[in-house]
């Protein structure tokens, strides 16, 4: 009875959404949300249930803000004039490449996790 009451709805919302475009992006948002509500729910009351699973998602957590304040914390906050008339902040600017800096370290540490997992095994 669930699985019908949900092929309907669904079918409501495609011929809602083929009435008219405003209604179709609305809906659209609409599913984005639920979508999006679901995904962060979701987990979190899976691990409500289990607490002792949510050590590694917090290490993992903890390391990437770690990370973060190691690339914000060296990267500048210079501005060229062409950037200040276009509205950049220092703030912005320092933003942005703590995030550039960010993506540095977290792709050379991958390579790094691969050359050592490809040795590892080629050791064994």
């Amino acid at each position: 009875m669930r699985g019908f009451i949900v092929v309907l709805i669904a079918v409501a919302l495609v011929v809602a959404s083929l009435t008219s475009v405003d209604a179709g992006l609305y809906i659209g948002y609409i599913l984005f949300g639920i979508a999006v509500l679901t995904a962060v729910i979701l987990p979190l009351v899976k691990s409500l249930q289990s607490p002792g699973e949510l050590k590694k998602p917090l290490i993992a957590i903890a390391a990437m803000a770690v990370l973060f304040a190691i690339s914000y914390a060296l990267t500048g906050s210079d501005l060229t004039t062409e950037q200040a008339a276009k509205g950049i902040t220092e703030t912005t600017s320092k933003l942005v490449g703590a995030g550039l800096t960010l993506f540095y370290l977290i792709s050379g540490i991958a390579v790094l996790g691969l050359i050592y997992s490809e040795i590892n095994k080629a050791l064994k």
